[in-house]
């Protein structure tokens, strides 16, 4: 039988999942961050995470990307277990995160800074199926060809031989997001990506987004500006003291009474 998940007037076809979290808990000195959370992403979804303080969005994101290790539960991604596999060994295999905090070399290029997502990356199956497409052609000249295309996808062409870290914190922001793209990942998790972006910034992201949508990339992304991830996902989850209390596309998610309780208290959101 043939499926879809259906969201916004589009039909997502329910190929296997990319990314499975069932039943995942962990617990801090007794304290409970994750309390048996489960969900899926699909590919070429971009998947919202969202919640209050507190909730264990970043928790979650660490264990899926191997800095944490669940008490209890699985991960799988792609179909295979990765429940306890090392942040290096989870990222060869395609799954690549961003960090709330900035991460810019100093005394590197924005040219250079985003290189470096290349690099880190030549064992990947994306580099053996760019060698065959394009034969004959130098590691180093493919190398700056992607490089260039992605500068240009974000607009820092401009920029490329800039130290990065003179960068305006926007377009550092940009630097970041290049960097995690530019090895087309088969998994990109953006925890915060709209940190202290100016409206105009967030702007910009929000369309930098849905051109990741646009060209395909499977997507979690986590942020406090609800109203970006509700703009840009095709699904969102939502979490409050380590429970998932909600899930479905942005119009539900939107009117949920569980998630206007968890943001603005049960008294706010019932008035």
């Amino acid at each position: 039988m043939h499926c879809s998940i259906r969201h916004q007037g589009q039909a997502f076809e329910k190929k296997p999942p990319l990314l499975r979290v069932q039943d995942v808990r962990k617990s801090f000195r007794g304290l409970e961050a994750l309390k048996g959370v489960s969900f899926e992403l699909f590919p070429g979804e971009i998947l919202g995470l969202i919640g209050p303080n507190g909730a264990g969005k970043t928790t979650l994101i660490n264990l899926i990307t191997g800095f944490l290790a669940p008490d209890t539960g699985s991960i799988r991604f792609a179909g295979e277990e990765i429940t306890g596999l090392a942040p290096e060994e989870i990222a060869r295999r395609g799954v690549l995160r961003t960090f709330q905090h900035i991460q810019i070399f100093s005394g590197l290029s924005v040219f250079e800074n985003v290189l470096l997502g290349l690099t880190r990356q030549t064992k990947r199956r994306f580099w053996h199926d760019l060698f065959s497409l394009k034969k004959g052609r130098s590691e180093e000249a493919l190398f700056r060809e992607r490089v260039e295309e992605v500068l240009t996808l974000f607009g820092l062409e401009k920029w490329a031989s800039f130290p990065a870290e003179s960068l305006p914190y926007g377009e550092q922001r940009r630097v970041v997001l290049a960097r995690a793209v530019v090895s087309s990942p088969r998994l990109l998790l953006l925890d915060e990506p709209a940190a202290g972006l100016s409206p105009r910034e967030g702007r910009e992201l929000v369309s930098l987004l849905k051109n990741l949508k646009k060209d395909g990339f499977s997507v979690l992304l986590v942020d406090h500006d609800v109203e970006l991830v509700l703009e840009v996902c095709d699904r969102v989850i939502v979490l409050a003291f380590g429970e998932l209390i909600a899930e479905g596309p942005p119009a539900l998610i939107r009117e949920d009474q569980r998630v206007l309780e968890a943001y603005l208290g049960e008294e706010h959101a019932a008035g």
